[in-house]
């Protein structure tokens, strides 16, 4: 299958083989001639597909770069199960490798990720804190607790032993009405490849669970990212087993509440702007709502990573 874009260079990362055999990334650049640039890494049941996104950050004279991580969209190769990992620092060396590549020509780096991508990215620069790879972070509704019914949350955290590092898939129902608050075919805005951003999302495996909530609980004991941090979340949460109309102005899948509350255990400099009928990944949310996404992300940007000198190259 072809997943190209339009004015994008797309350059595939070989990886080192891991427990499924080979593995790759995939960087996606669209490029102005900028010094400054913008690295950014979907969420889970995602790839990049927000080409606006791009197109809002090369508009403001600052290349953009994204990131298809392994088992995902341009990424996935026909062996692997999509989406599974044993840690989050599985997707460490793609990020390593993409920053890489961008410092060579940038002077200036933001990291921008989304959701699941935000808990990673997160991690990621605690872990390369004081070696100035990174300006700032901006994470887009990540994903710091886990929104689910108690019970759920228990069971989560008692994964362990052999059963927590298995591939055993997780007899939990995904909710559909995330994407068909989104996609075109049922009245959203968005077109994207329902190969890559099924609506009922990927499968839960005890592997990936397991992993997402030793790294939750790696942040809610305090990072120490060094950089500015932006985060961004909805002003409402909503909860429901099937479509409303409600659904396309308030956060689904996630509790914003539970990210303003985690948000100042990534670092010592957090900002967090919560955005009035945003939906979860919160560029996705009307253009009214959306444009006030991007008017917070440029303002906190010349404040804090151009630190006034938006206008430099």
């Amino acid at each position: 299958m072809e997943y190209r874009l339009r004015m994008y260079e797309i350059t595939v990362l070989p990886m080192p083989p891991d427990f499924e055999g080979e593995v790759v990334a995939t960087l996606v650049a669209r490029t102005v001639g900028s010094r400054r640039a913008v690295l950014y890494i979907h969420g889970f049941t995602d790839y990049f597909f927000q080409d606006h996104l791009a197109e809002h950050y090369t508009g403001q004279g600052i290349d953009f770069y994204a990131l298809d991580l392994r088992k995902y969209g341009r990424s996935l190769l026909p062996h692997q199960t999509r989406g599974l990992m044993r840690s989050v620092t599985d997707y460490f060396p793609e990020i390593d490798e993409a920053v890489r590549i961008i410092r060579r020509d940038h002077d200036r780096l933001t990291v921008n990720a989304h959701s699941t991508g935000g808990l990673v990215a997160a991690l990621w620069a605690d872990r390369v804190r004081g070696r100035g790879l990174i300006d700032g972070l901006v994470l887009n509704s990540p994903f710091l607790d886990l929104n689910v019914p108690a019970p759920l949350r228990l069971a989560a955290d008692v994964l362990k032993g052999p059963f927590a590092r298995s591939a055993w898939t997780l007899p939990l129902g995904v909710s559909t009405v995330y994407g068909h608050s989104l996609h075109r075919e049922h009245g959203g805005e968005w077109d994207y490849d329902l190969r890559l951003k099924p609506h009922g999302g990927f499968a839960v495996h005890a592997m990936w669970l397991a992993a997402i909530r030793r790294a939750q609980r790696r942040l809610h004991r305090g990072l120490a990212v060094d950089v500015p941090v932006l985060v961004l979340a909805s002003s409402r949460g909503l909860r429901v087993r099937d479509f409303v109309p409600e659904a396309r102005k308030a956060d689904v899948v996630l509790d914003p509440r539970q990210i303003a509350r985690w948000s100042t255990s990534i670092g010592p400099h957090v900002t967090c702007v919560r955005i009035p009928d945003g939906v979860h990944d919160l560029v996705l949310s009307a253009e009214p709502v959306r444009k006030q996404v991007f008017a917070e992300i440029d303002r906190w940007m010349a404040a804090y990573v151009y630190q006034g000198n938006e206008n430099n190259p």
